[in-house]
């Protein structure tokens, strides 16, 4: 059975951008910047050799998060930062601006369980959306409350996932952010709690054989800090219900010769077989299944290597349905007997296209989501392959959903775009009409903006698209404060979607800018691999090039852009503001990736080595990743933008550490007025399950901190 992942607790972590107040259109004048007394970093005498180069660090220590120097040094960055952004006098307003935006119901599309239909529904402001359910008399009742987990709200759900009777109910939780569970079992009935929890459990869903265990993952729990050390050999169990979980069946992951960072599972929905996947990167799989109506059947290998990514669509009893990569970078369905599922005898069921597929299943058809340009179509077909329909959707922008029971007669997708606020529609997989299931209501003026798809060349001629979003009526006059957005990495599509992030950007007067760089997935497989390793810096060019036809074509000007991005959109934005520190006013790396000789030396870091390599790869492979590695090109004498790095002081993703050597080495190499400053989210992670109230909070810093460092003296 599917692990369930409500759309509305994977708050957007992207932001959005505007227009110009008029006030300042003309000539903008610089805000006066106050005195930054900034923290006297120490410095050691810690020098690493690769391949006979000596390469120092002095900032090693800051690695250490569990020592009461780093505790020391934390506290008195954010001392430093918070005093600067108390100085913005439209900080508080700006605050109030993105509150009003956000503050909106928002209801999840419905599902059931046994006796039950169950929805997510936020009233607004709650810092975690809350899980309802209704009987079939109509009567509805909060089921679950994350709500109530802690008292400041940094406890959060981070999954579930029902029995197949919808009997009981497996979820977990994380805990400061952190990417460590405990994974809870209730029954529904009740909401009893029917055993202790499941503790160290991370990287897992969770997934039900019938209503008496379910399959999970997770790590040994590693020695020394569990939030930076390295976790690389998963383990994949079985946990039976009653019994103790030292008890777990450990079912793939024990030996030697099956050691791989990610191992997941996941039973079919005629709970016929398990699915085991093992990765030991980002990026490819192998596969294995079980026959779950055989006792004591061994796993069949479907794949031996990892040279794609493949995975189970669904079972038709003897035969099986998957989605690949393999030999099909745009990736197709094909159909196998489960006797003898191996690549040789794989047949095309639904064959690959020159756009990318993502595909889904509910009420007995298929849905073949295609990105075109990064904008979505979708396809329906039945389970001989033949094709039903094109689903006419709303508008121009993304989807998501579009899943479902087999015995369900209807499927629900989500459609939004820059713009418009996501809207859950109905969709009869019978007649195809679509209807509206749920809008929300946004205090946000969807018809006063307007969003344009431009491409643009890169600096070798690939063509790269981008979607620009401002106020109707806005002047190309090379002065509007704008916000450039990207990510670039692990086959990862940046698709148009509403959040009030964004739209708080907007609404303060701004220009958003998304591009669709290389080392995402928008145009499959090829496109991927083309921002990888020691294509890596194509990405950065991507970006860099965006800036300049944004410049080029009178949307802004390098004293009124900033650039953002998180994580490997971190790296992104201390690559290019390294490189090209003159194009920017304003750099906001978030939670980054940003010392690329040592990221692979953390938790699962050395995961991601299919789109970064690694520094002990080879003497090429070093010199490359330090060629860009932010942390080691930050050169004294040097104005670089106005610089806040943003991190979570718990999280194991990225660790905080890439954040911290950054901003020591920006604070004591910079040149010029411009401020280089860290906030650090204190008992947060990498940003998933992030409350509300945090969330609204940075934003605010964010976009107040740019606006001001953009000359812009009120709102």
């Amino acid at each position: 059975m599917k692990q369930l992942l409500p759309a509305l607790l994977a708050t957007s972590m992207l932001a959005g951008c505007s227009q110009p107040p008029s006030e300042t259109a003309e000539k903008p004048m610089q805000a006066t910047q106050p005195t930054i007394n900034y923290v006297q970093t120490r410095q050691s005498t810690q020098v690493d050799e690769y391949f006979g180069e000596q390469v120092a660090d002095p900032y090693r220590w800051l690695e250490d998060d569990r020592s009461d120097e780093t505790a020391e040094w934390v506290k008195a960055q954010n001392q430093v930062t918070f005093a600067y952004l108390d100085n913005i006098p439209y900080r508080d307003e700006a605050k109030q601006r993105i509150t009003k935006l956000w503050n909106y119901e928002r209801v999840g599309a419905p599902f059931k369980e046994g006796d039950y239909t169950y929805f997510f529904k936020n009233d607004g402001l709650q810092n975690q959306s809350v899980l309802y359910r209704t009987d079939k008399d109509g009567n509805t009742e909060v089921f679950l409350d994350p709500n109530q987990f802690s008292e400041d709200g940094t406890t959060s759900l981070a999954g579930l996932s029902f029995s197949k009777d919808g009997s009981k109910l497996a979820y977990s939780i994380s805990e400061g952010g952190s990417d460590w569970r405990k994974v809870i079992v209730i029954d529904t009935q009740n909401k009893a709690q029917l055993e202790a929890p499941l503790v160290d459990i991370k990287f897992s869903g969770i997934a039900w054989y019938g209503n008496e265990g379910f399959y999970y993952s997770s790590y040994d729990k590693p020695e020394g800090s569990e939030l930076s050390a390295k976790t690389d050999q998963h383990k994949l169990y079985y946990h039976k219900l009653g019994q103790p979980q030292t008890n777990d069946e450990l079912v793939y992951g024990g030996t030697e010769a099956e050691k791989h960072r990610y191992v997941g599972a996941y039973v079919t929905e005629d709970d016929r077989y398990l699915v085991v996947e093992a990765a030991v990167s980002t990026s490819g799989n192998k596969l294995y299944i079980r026959d779950l109506q055989k006792p004591d059947s061994e796993l069949v290998t479907v794949l031996d290597h990892t040279d794609s990514d493949t995975s189970v669509v669904e079972s038709l009893g003897e035969e099986l349905l998957l989605v690949t990569n393999l030999n099909a970078p745009n990736k197709k369905i094909v159909k196998v007997s489960a006797a003898s599922p191996g690549v040789e005898n794989w047949q095309d069921f639904i064959p690959e296209t020159e756009n990318v597929l993502t595909i889904n299943t509910g009420a007995g058809y298929l849905y073949a989501e295609y990105m075109v340009d990064a904008i979505s179509k979708v396809i329906q077909y039945d389970f001989q392959g033949k094709q039903v329909r094109t689903v006419e959707l709303p508008g121009v922008g993304s989807v998501g959903g579009f899943g479902a029971k087999k015995e369900d007669k209807l499927v629900y997708y989500y459609f939004g775009n820059y713009t418009m606020p996501n809207t859950i529609f109905a969709f009869d997989p019978q007649t195809g009409v679509s209807d509206v299931y749920y809008r929300p209501k946004v205090a946000f003026d969807s018809e006063a903006y307007e969003s344009k798809q431009v491409f643009y060349h890169s600096k070798d001629g690939t063509k790269v698209p981008m979607i620009i979003t401002y106020k109707k009526g806005t002047k190309l006059d090379g002065t509007n404060p704008t916000q450039l957005y990207g990510y670039g990495g692990f086959n990862a599509s940046i698709t148009p979607g509403f959040s009030p992030a964004w739209a708080g950007w907007l609404d303060l007067g701004g220009v958003l800018a998304v591009a669709n760089l290389r080392g995402g997935g928008e145009y499959g497989k090829a496109w991927h691999k083309a921002g990888t390793q020691m294509q890596k810096q194509n990405v950065f060019d991507d970006f860099i090039a965006a800036a300049e036809y944004l410049i080029d074509n009178k949307y802004t000007d390098s004293s009124h852009l900033m650039v953002r991005g998180g994580s490997n959109g971190g790296l992104l934005v201390g690559a290019v503001m390294t490189q090209r520190p003159e194009l920017f006013k304003v750099a906001i790396p978030q939670v980054g990736v940003l010392d690329m000789l040592r990221y692979h030396t953390f938790t699962a870091g050395a995961g991601w080595a299919y789109d970064y390599g690694t520094a002990e790869d080879s003497k090429e492979m070093f010199s490359y990743l330090k060629g860009y590695s932010p942390v080691h090109n930050v050169k004294a004498g040097v104005q670089y933008p106005a610089t806040l790095v943003t991190t979570g002081d718990h999280d194991d993703r990225v660790v905080p550490a890439h954040s911290f050597k950054f901003a020591a080495e920006l604070q004591a190499k910079q040149a010029g007025t411009n401020p280089t400053l860290i906030r650090i989210e204190t008992n947060a992670g990498h940003g998933a399950g992030t409350p509300t109230a945090k969330q609204i909070e940075l934003y605010a810093d964010m976009y107040s901190f740019a606006l001001y460092n953009m000359g812009i003296k009120s709102l």
